[in-house]
């Protein structure tokens, strides 16, 4: 028996989110739901696909405690309709339930949580706590750096490297790199590897306020993230992880400083001509202080000039259009920095001030004209 009063607001975002760490399919059919724990006038939802946690609390009024398991869409787009205000869920010992609310009640079944997982027991050896906007930018400049593909598993999470109070997180796919660097309060020095769809799901729970901090909890094969009343369990990817500073280039030949904002809008533009059917790298000259950026599919070609602040010598190189918006796209600066060493060598962006973000992209032979 369970019976319980809530804010159907309230209910409605805690099952938006908790439903994101929830099994699509399982052997264990109660994975399928949401776990719902109902003690103290505090109800616990959690979901868990074995890899991913997501745990959290709403104040309610109760009348009955207990456990059950709900279909976690059926149950979200049902208090999603409910009338608004509070709303009460009655589930009966035959684990019928009853959700009421004004002048509506719906009645639908729910599932025994005797067989649902317990989230694993964890006792962390180190932690680090930082502002919640800091650690969603870092996530959100890098991650989409993250391997897609199976061949090297421990590239298809993100590095968290602490070393003398800084703190860096790192992406590498094979053809990219991202780091974002940032100093943090920790007097120990340790590393570790988190998924980067455990990372995905932290970045959207978590907030853009400087005042709201959270709190990273490491053991050594599983990491919490704890903050807003928010627990995300994951666990860690096991293996050695690229030594990726060796392939950061110290020195430059070619500098450019151009305009974010008009690199890519001109990117964005040549991106119409590619698809899947339609590949073709973005061929950039830098040159007397300008752009020259061209690209040709069988869908059609473009050819644009931009102004750039460029020294050293005339270069030609060709880039996966994508890879090159990514950065782009989260770099904050107005003005970005292109830093290269020839045509078959990688480039680096920068940020126009600062090293706080380096990212790293393999160019793509270009075919002669």
């Amino acid at each position: 028996m369970m019976k319980f009063i809530c804010s159907k607001q309230e209910l409605h975002e805690a099952l938006i989110n908790v439903s994101r760490a929830v099994a699509d399919r399982s052997t264990i059919p109660s994975l399928e739901g949401i776990k719902f724990s109902l003690m103290d006038n505090t109800l616990t939802l959690t979901g868990y696909d074995l890899e991913i946690g997501i745990e959290t609390t709403i104040q309610v009024e109760t009348e009955f405690e207990g456990e059950a398991v709900v279909n976690p869409k059926l149950f979200s787009e049902m208090i999603r309709k409910m009338p608004a205000g509070d709303i009460t869920i009655d589930v009966k010992e035959n684990l019928a339930m009853t959700i009421s609310g004004g002048s509506t009640e719906y009645n639908i079944s729910s599932m025994n949580a005797i067989d649902y997982p317990q989230l694993p027991e964890f006792f962390d050896d180190q932690r680090v706590t930082l502002p919640q906007s800091v650690l969603k930018a870092m996530i959100n400049q890098s991650v989409f750096a993250v391997s897609q593909i199976d061949t090297r598993p421990i590239l298809k999470g993100e590095l968290f490297e602490i070393e003398n109070g800084v703190m860096n997180v790192v992406a590498i796919d094979g053809y990219r790199l991202a780091v974002r660097t940032e100093a943090i309060k920790c007097d120990k020095d340790f590393k570790f590897v988190v998924p980067s769809k455990t990372l995905n799901e932290v970045s959207r729970l978590l907030s853009d306020s400087d005042e709201d901090s959270c709190s990273v909890l490491v053991s050594k094969k599983q990491v919490v993230f704890d903050f807003s009343g928010y627990t995300v369990f994951s666990r860690l990817l096991e293996g050695e992880f690229h030594n990726y500073r060796g392939s950061i280039p110290k020195n430059s030949v070619t500098e450019v400083i151009i305009d974010k904002r008009e690199l890519i809008d001109c990117l964005e533009r040549a991106s119409l001509l590619i698809n899947e059917k339609n590949k073709a790298p973005v061929r950039c000259t830098f040159e007397d202080g300008e752009l020259k950026l061209s690209c040709q599919t069988q869908l059609g070609r473009i050819f644009e000039t931009i102004p750039a602040d460029t020294s050293g010598p005339r270069i030609e190189i060709g880039f996966n259009c994508r890879y090159l918006l990514d950065p782009l796209r989260v770099i904050e600066d107005d003005k970005v920095r292109l830093l290269m060493n020839g045509g078959n060598l990688p480039m680096k962006i920068l940020p126009l001030n600062g090293d706080k973000y380096i990212y790293l992209v393999l160019p793509v032979r270009l075919k002669t004209d």
